[in-house]
This record gives C-alpha cells, sequence and structure tokens, in this order.
C-alpha cells in the first residue's frame, strides 16, 4: 500500500514541510517494519526447538533489544520532524505491505532459513529509504545508515548458520518463508 506524505504544519529548520511529510512516511513504515521484527524475533525466541535451541534462543534477545532502541529513534525522529508516529498493532496490521511471519513451532535452521528471509526484504527497504533521504535529509539517513548496520550484521549471524563450507546459502532461490524454511533444512540434514 502506498502512502501519501503526511501532512504537518511544522518541521526542523532548513527542511520543506513537504520533504518533511514524505520523509516522516517513509519512516513510518521502517517504524512498523521494526516493531514486526520485533514481534517477530520474540516468536522465533518462543518458539525455537532442536539441537541448537540454546544458541539461537540466546543469540535472539540481543537482537529484540537493540531493534526496540532502533524502533525508538525512527518513533523521535518522526516527531522532531513534525509527525506523529503511530506504534499501534492496529496501525502495523492495517498500513503494512508484507505478510505476518508464517513458521510457527520449528527446528532452529528452519527459523534461521525464514528469518533469512525476513531480514532481507526488511535491509532491502531499509535501503530504499536511506537513498530516499540522502539529498533532503541528511540527518535521517545518518540514522539509517546506522540502523542497516546492525540490521546486516544480524542478518550475517543468521547466515552463518545457513551457508555450507562452499559458501553457499541454504536459503537461497526461496521466495516464501517456508520454502526458506524447508531448504535450510533439507541442507542441514545433508550435512555431517
Amino acid at each position: 500500500m502506498a502512502s501519501q506524505a503526511q501532512d504537518v504544519s511544522y518541521t526542523v529548520p532548513g527542511m520543506s514541510t513537504e520533504d518533511s511529510g514524505r520523509i516522516i512516511t517513509l519512516l513510518q513504515m521502517r517504524l512498523h517494519s521494526l516493531n514486526d521484527l520485533t514481534l517477530t524475533l520474540k516468536h522465533i525466541h518462543w518458539n525455537v526447538v532442536g539441537p541448537h535451541f540454546i544458541a539461537v534462543h540466546e543469540m535472539i534477545d540481543p537482537q529484540v533489544d537493540q531493534v526496540r532502541e532502533m524502533t525508538d529513534d525512527l518513533a523521535e525522529r518522526i516527531s522532531t520532524l513534525g509527525g506523529e508516529p503511530k506504534g499501534t498493532p492496529g496501525a502495523l496490521v492495517d498500513e503494512r505491505t508484507w505478510n505476518d511471519y508464517s513458521i510457527g513451532r520449528a527446528e532452529s535452521i528452519e527459523h534461521l532459513g525464514a528469518l533469512d528471509l525476513v531480514y532481507t526484504s526488511l535491509i532491502k527497504d531499509h535501503r530504499e529509504a536511506m537513498e530516499a533521504t540522502e539529498t533532503s535529509d541528511p540527518v535521517t539517513q545518518d540514522m539509517l545508515i546506522e540502523q542497516l548496520r546492525s540490521l546486516e550484521l544480524f542478518q550475517w549471524f543468521v547466515r552463518a548458520h545457513l551457508e555450507s563450507s562452499g559458501g553457499r546459502l541454504s536459503t537461497r532461490g526461496a521466495t516464501t518463508e517456508t520454502a526458506a524454511a524447508g531448504q535450510a533444512a533439507d541442507q542441514a540434514r545433508k550435512q555431517p
């Protein structure tokens, strides 16, 4: 769902209210995506099982904490630009452009396969927002760059579990979380 730029009556000095409204709209979708990621990570944390349970269980919580900090930064930036951040579950569900996470209780490797796709989509959208703010709002762009640094690191942590010794990701070519989970499980079964 493409959103229209939010109308604002004031913004930071040196920025037009039109640019600010456009950036607020971009940031609101980033806020929704990171709020959704927080919930997805906790869901995985609670529903991961199998031999690598503790490694994945303990890897997830620091990611949750850092993503929560990112959401706070996004919401505060929206307010700074003269907007009103929406953090309710209803707003997230109404405005998001992606489906809910689709894996329930599952082996660690299956969740990691699905989570790789979640991170891929989120990072792609974050990069687009970063590029869209390059000229009009370098302060917002800097914040998004810093967030990307952490998000890409988190994905690397996930991918380290999915990579073969030959450097091939088990999720390669998967287009759904279910397919990525299945591919990751298949590769894990073939490895010693």
